[in-house]
C-alpha cells in the first residue's frame, strides 16, 4: 500500500512560522512536524509515499530528499497553486497507483499505528474519527456499526482526523483543478460505501501556535 501527505496548504494562521518555513517543517520539540508521519510510515511497513506541496514546497523536497533516510521512496506532486484537498489527491493519482492508498494530512500529530490501516478496501474509503476538538465542538460525520455517515443534528458526531484509505475510483469522473474532499466522501457516504473507526488516543490539529504548543507540552511529557 502507498501512502500520502498532503502538506500543501500556507498555514496562513501559524504566521510568522510559516512566512518563510512551509508549515510542515515547522518544528515541535525540534523535529518538523512532517517526519513524525514518515518515521510512523516506515515503522508500520510502507515504503513509497507521495508528498503534494505549493508553498514553499522546493524547501521540503530540499529537506527530505528521495527519503532514503527514513526507509521511504518519496515522490512529490508540485502545485503550482493550492488545489485544496480533493484537487491535490486527484493530481497524484498516477503516483498512487490503481490500489487503494493511505492519505494523512500533514498538519495533524498522532500516535495512530498506521499499521491498522494496512488492510484490504471494502468500499470506496475508510476515514479515521476522533472526539470533536474545541475548536471544532459540532464534528464533521457519524459513525454507526463501523460505517461513516453525514452528520445527523442529535446523534454523536465526532471530527474527521485527516486520516484514511482511499479508494482511486472515489474519484471517477473528477476533473483537473482545485476542488475539496469532503463532497465526494459525503456522496459515497450515502452510497454505504464509506468505513471508519474510532481512535481514542492522541491527536492534535496542528492549525494554531496554541495548538503547536500543546504538542510540545506532550512530546515532553514523554521524554
Amino acid at each position: 500500500m502507498r501512502a500520502m501527505i498532503l502538506a500543501a496548504g500556507k498555514g496562513e494562521r501559524m504566521r510568522p512560522l510559516t512566512l518563510h518555513t512551509p508549515k510542515p517543517l515547522v518544528r515541535a520539540a525540534g523535529t518538523p512536524l512532517i517526519e513524525f508521519h514518515l518515521r510512523a510510515l516506515a515503522d508500520a511497513g510502507f515504503r513509497e509515499l507521495v508528498i503534494n506541496h505549493a508553498w514553499l514546497g522546493q524547501q521540503i523536497e530540499d529537506h527530505l530528499g528521495d527519503g532514503a533516510r527514513f526507509g521511504l521512496s518519496i515522490r512529490y506532486s508540485a502545485e503550482g497553486e493550492p488545489l485544496e484537498t480533493g484537487g491535490g489527491i486527484f493530481r497524484a493519482l498516477p503516483m498512487l497507483g490503481d490500489e487503494p492508498f493511505l492519505v494523512v494530512n500533514g498538519d495533524v500529530w498522532t500516535d495512530f499505528d498506521f499499521l491498522h490501516l494496512r488492510r484490504p478496501l471494502d468500499g470506496l474509503a475508510h476515514l479515521v474519527l476522533v472526539d470533536n476538538p474545541e475548536h471544532h465542538p459540532g464534528g464533521d460525520f457519524c459513525l454507526d456499526a463501523g460505517m461513516v455517515h453525514d452528520a445527523v443534528a442529535g446523534k454523536p458526531n465526532l471530527t474527521y482526523s485527516g486520516i484514511a484509505v482511499l479508494h482511486p475510483h472515489l474519484f471517477a469522473g473528477c476533473q483537473p483543478g482545485a476542488f475539496k474532499l469532503a463532497p465526494l466522501l459525503r456522496q459515497a457516504m450515502a452510497e454505504g460505501r464509506v468505513s471508519g473507526e474510532y481512535f481514542s488516543g492522541r491527536w492534535v490539529d496542528v492549525g494554531t501556535h496554541e495548538r503547536l504548543a500543546d504538542v510540545e507540552r506532550l512530546l515532553k511529557a514523554e521524554a
